[in-house]
């Protein structure tokens, strides 16, 4: 039997990153914009898990999935430095949402300082490297990391440890998240 899941986003990067975790004939992947309720360039993990996880439960209730992913990339400041954050939340029917998060990684004092003017890290990094469209493409952390890891790989990591602790969940039955 075939069921659906919603991605709270159209971004190529972050659905490609769920359809390699939730593979057909399985499942059924469906796209959808909806809005994360954060800012538009999140500051903190804090604030980037809250936009993940308003993604997740406004998809699945707009699709009528079985399961709704939000994922969600941000920056964060640690000691005077800004560093990249990336989370991502499943909510299903019963309510449950759990959310896990992926790679940290230092940005170059350029970028922290177009942040610090209030710009979106997707803007400064086009600036940045002279390219269009980063993250829809590698993302900043394709960027930082010469190639190495692209924005769709990190984001399968996410939603191969939320499609893991889902299953846990399910087999193991309720417990605090």
């Amino acid at each position: 039997m075939m069921k659906t899941v919603a991605v709270g986003t159209k971004n190529e990067a972050k659905v490609a990153a769920v359809r390699a975790v939730f593979a057909a004939p399985s499942w059924r992947l469906v796209p959808l914009d909806v809005p994360s309720g954060v800012s538009v360039q999140p500051l903190s993990d804090e604030e980037t898990r809250l936009g993940a996880m308003n993604r997740a439960k406004r998809a699945l209730d707009a699709a009528g999935a079985e399961i709704g992913i939000g994922l969600e990339g941000g920056v964060m400041r640690i000691d005077g430095q800004w560093w990249l954050c990336n989370w991502g939340a499943l909510a299903d029917r019963s309510g449950l949402v759990l959310t896990a998060a992926g790679a940290r990684l230092a940005l170059p004092p350029e970028i922290g300082a177009g942040l610090e003017a209030g710009r979106e890290l997707g803007e400064v990094m086009e600036e940045y490297t002279g390219r269009r469209n980063i993250r829809a493409n590698e993302g900043a952390v394709g960027v930082l990391t010469n190639g190495r890891i692209k924005r769709a790989a990190m984001f399968s990591h996410i939603v191969e440890l939320l499609a893991g602790h889902y299953e846990f969940f399910c087999q193991n039955g309720p417990f605090t998240v």
